[in-house]
């Protein structure tokens, strides 16, 4: 018997929704998405409040890959990647890391809840036409956990390295270099992790050398 075809509800960390069999070690939301023969209709959130969950609800509840009166699950490879496509923790399922990130934030931007951080992050994630909004940085100025365009491929950054993205994982190291490079993850996340934040990375994520 031959498998279902995979639902497009897998996000890379250009902000894309793909069909992709694999799902990482994070799901999330954007609110209640519609379905259509396994493909996304129009709309790629509901609301600005895009969180990064665990796989498994604190609670044990399964609502389905397509629910109709709850929130639809996406997947990402890893919180490096989910935080590129413009997510940020979220507050009830990983409290530990949700609590970080807003500290951080504070410490960076000052006293915030959770509508004036999803604000900020979403006028920062999104232009017009749904594209995902990028910057320009200098390579060997960003911290660990950020993801680049470079060279028409997307990477990881490391310590010392960077590791090429894939849906399934991350591919052979190469040296991290300098110059200015596309910067994929949205400037106040970018922010959060140059203060110290550390995303859980994907097992195939693997320190330099």
């Amino acid at each position: 018997m031959s498998r279902p075809s995979p639902l497009q509800n897998r996000v890379l960390p250009t902000g894309e929704i793909i069909a992709d069999p694999a799902r990482g070690i994070f799901t999330g939301n954007r609110g209640i998405l519609q379905f259509e023969n396994g493909q996304l209709g129009t709309s790629r959130w509901k609301h600005q409040h895009w969180i990064i969950c665990t796989l498994t609800h604190p609670k044990g509840r399964y609502h389905g890959p397509m629910p109709k009166h709850a929130w639809t699950p996406l997947f990402f490879l890893d919180e490096a990647v989910a935080l590129a496509a413009g997510h940020r923790p979220c507050a009830y399922c990983r409290p530990k890391a949700y609590a970080q990130y807003k500290s951080l934030w504070i410490e960076r931007f000052g006293t915030a809840g959770h509508s004036e951080i999803d604000k900020s992050l979403h006028k920062n994630r999104v232009g017009r036409g749904r594209s995902q909004i990028r910057h320009q940085a200098d390579l060997a100025s960003l911290p660990v956990g950020a993801i680049i365009r470079w060279q028409d491929q997307t990477f990881l950054v490391r310590e010392g390295c960077l590791l090429p993205y894939s849906p399934n994982g991350y591919g052979t190291e190469v040296p991290r270099g300098t110059g200015v490079v596309e910067v994929l993850t949205p400037k106040p996340s970018l922010a959060i992790l140059e203060a110290g934040y550390r995303p859980k990375l994907h097992p195939s994520a693997h320190t330099c050398g």
